[in-house]
């Protein structure tokens, strides 16, 4: 399409920067004998360019010569219909060669409320919306992302899965498909081949078989495929590739900003948490990789604000250290440091006071349940003493506004533990006015936020039904009734999203024809308020003939076989069964650098866990 006309369309729609590429850092290549991979997120531009993982395999693929790899993000609603009305196909932002162009199609998926936005994607790119129906090598669809520890729901549509993390088995892949490519390998022939790779799952090549009740009965291998899946993952975080650079929107985006990952896994261990299970071991880089890393984005890109990302930023070994080193370099470049995911338990007034060029707007806390017998059921091991010291430290250094996170529908949970809730949040509110040295004339703000327990694969909570979306409104109803205080706002997850998101992430591949049943009748942008119709989904169920309670309120017996036991993370299923058996009597498991509980995450002889091993045995 000509330009002109191009840049005409785009003035007729929201936010034309999300579909104009150009951006500084974006990458352009000669396309001549390059594999073209088209690195997609299935979500609005805004929420893709601020996700790390995109940025680190998009300029990992770009660092090779034989390679060109380009950003493709979800249209929304208005230019959709702009590109339907003009017969556009959806385009990469580089070259803006329509996706059939490309050999591969690439995936992260890291939200189930994304699957129908996939669909979208292929439909309007005119690829066909099943695996077997796309019989050519060309264009390979492949998915990577947390979603994919249970690929099952997916399994119809994405031609292979990249388990666990990709820098190093998205570059086995690419090798194999440009050997394949040049062998004339037939796509069948190419995917037995891919299955040999560690870390690669082919659903095709297992056949599902189920029980007379509805649950699997086993996974049969075929064709040399391996019984089981093993993860990938990066054993030495200062061996890892990282960019330089970021590509450098033009438009706003959710977190536009540098950043830097300080490591990777958690040592804690919270039993309904899937990222502290599917990530162990931990695995952190050294004080001098985060400067070098620092600085080198900071410089290329401009930005004038630095996160550091882990999933508990405050656990890194020599945490007070590194930002010493760090924060030597911000303040003289008048660089803002934000350290987000910091721990109740260690946060210190020495810690807010190292970066006390954060803009004093507010700190978050993630209490997870208002009383401690159920903060010991979930493993979250910190107690009233400890919330209230780390509230009291952030009001002694001017903070005004206090979020805290917490869950309703854990397993075990009473109503106690949910008025629970709002005394904690009356009793930080209280300790706020006991400071006396608080500034005159300012109110505080407590924000209670609340979202629905979903259990999820590969944890201890796994084996749990959700609550009924009744009993979810009823405990939200119950908790503001509970808060006395104007002062205090509380805000909750919707739960008929939650309601889903169960399903699917419990679900096996049965699902996959509900959710191209609720595709077909107008399902995307499901994570959007104003886009979702729960309407369309259960009229998909009730079509399909399939219960979704089964899914979703349903117990699972520890001897059941479960639609992810295709895949191996490290962590042994008998520990979640421990660990689930630990949460009844409110019993504690300590954290990994504490005591090594042995997980399995051993097997993968790295991070933190290796080093405790070694040192006991020493």
């Amino acid at each position: 399409m000509e330009e002109r006309k191009f840049e005409q369309l785009l003035l007729s729609v929201q936010k034309p920067g999300r579909y104009s590429g150009g951006e500084d850092g974006s990458i352009i290549k000669d396309k001549e004998n390059k594999i073209r991979f088209a690195m997609c997120f299935p979500d609005t531009y805004e929420i893709g360019m601020s996700h790390l993982g995109v940025k680190i395999l998009y300029s990992l693929l770009n660092s090779r010569e034989d390679v060109w790899c380009e950003r493709v993000y979800a249209p929304w609603i208005d230019f959709e219909e702009v590109m339907i009305k003009n017969n556009i196909p959806l385009f990469a932002l580089e070259s803006r060669d329509e996706l059939k162009k490309f050999d591969i199609i690439g995936f992260s998926i890291l939200y189930e409320m994304c699957f129908t936005n996939i669909l979208n994607i292929l439909k309007l790119s005119n690829i066909p919306l099943l695996s077997k129906e796309r019989t050519s090598l060309s264009p390979l669809v492949v998915a990577g992302g947390p979603c994919t520890c249970n690929s099952e729901p997916m399994a119809d549509f994405i031609d292979l899965f990249m388990i666990g993390e990709g820098e190093e088995v998205i570059n086995e892949l690419i090798d194999l498909y440009k050997e394949s490519k040049k062998s004339n390998l037939s796509k069948e022939e190419f995917l037995i081949k891919a299955a040999k790779i560690e870390g690669i799952y082919v659903p095709s090549l297992y056949e599902a078989e189920y029980n007379e009740n509805g649950t699997v009965k086993r996974y049969i291998p075929k064709n040399g495929a391996p019984k089981t899946v093993k993860k990938r993952i990066i054993k030495n975080m200062d061996e890892s590739y990282y960019p330089k650079k970021f590509v450098v929107p033009y438009t706003e985006i959710v977190h536009d900003r540098a950043v830097e990952e300080i490591f990777r896994g958690c040592i804690r261990g919270c039993r309904f948490c899937q990222a502290g299970f599917i990530y162990r071991p931990v695995r952190e880089k050294s004080i001098d990789t985060v400067l070098e890393q620092s600085k080198a984005l900071c410089e290329s890109t401009g930005y004038e604000e630095m996160s550091l990302l882990s999933l508990s930023t405050s656990d890194y070994s020599n945490i007070e250290c590194m930002l010493e080193k760090l924060l030597e370099y911000t303040d003289k470049n008048q660089i803002s440091l934000s350290l987000p995911s910091l721990r109740i338990d260690n946060f210190s007034k020495e810690l807010v006071e190292k970066v006390s060029t954060v803009r004093k707007t507010g700190l978050t806390f993630a209490p997870e349940a208002g009383t401690q017998r159920l903060r010991n059921v979930i493993n979250k091991n910190i107690n009233e003493e400890e919330i209230f010291k780390a509230c009291k430290t952030a009001f002694g250094q001017g903070y005004l506004n206090v979020k805290l996170y917490f869950m309703l529908g854990l397993p075990f949970e009473t109503d106690e533990d949910i008025i629970g809730i709002a005394k904690l949040g009356e009793e930080i509110l209280n300790l706020y006015y006991k400071n006396e040295n608080r500034p005159k004339g300012k109110s505080p703000s407590i924000t209670i936020s609340v979202s629905c327990f979903i259990p999820k694969p590969f944890t201890p909570f796994q084996f749990h039904p959700q609550n009924t979306e009744a009993e979810l409104i009823r405990k939200q109803e119950l908790l503001v009734k509970s808060v006395k205080s104007k002062k205090i706002n509380v805000k909750w997850h919707d739960s008929s999203t939650s309601f889903l998101e169960a399903i699917f992430a419990k679900g096996d591949r049965r699902l996959g024809k509900v959710i191209l049943n609720a595709f077909n009748h107008g399902a995307k942008m499901d994570s959007w308020g104003e886009c979702f119709n729960k309407e369309i989904w259960l009229n998909a169920f009730k079509e399909e003939n399939i219960n979704p309670d089964f899914y979703a309120y349903r117990e699972i017996d520890y001897n059941e076989v479960l639609p992810w036991d295709v895949i191996d993370i490290g962590v042994k299923k008998e520990f979640l069964i421990s660990e689930n058996e630990k949460a009844k009597q409110a019993l504690t498991t300590k954290n990994c650098k504490e005591k090594c509980s042995d997980c399995g995450a051993l097997c993968y002889k790295s991070g933190i866990c290796l080093n405790k091993r070694t040192k006991s045995n020493t």
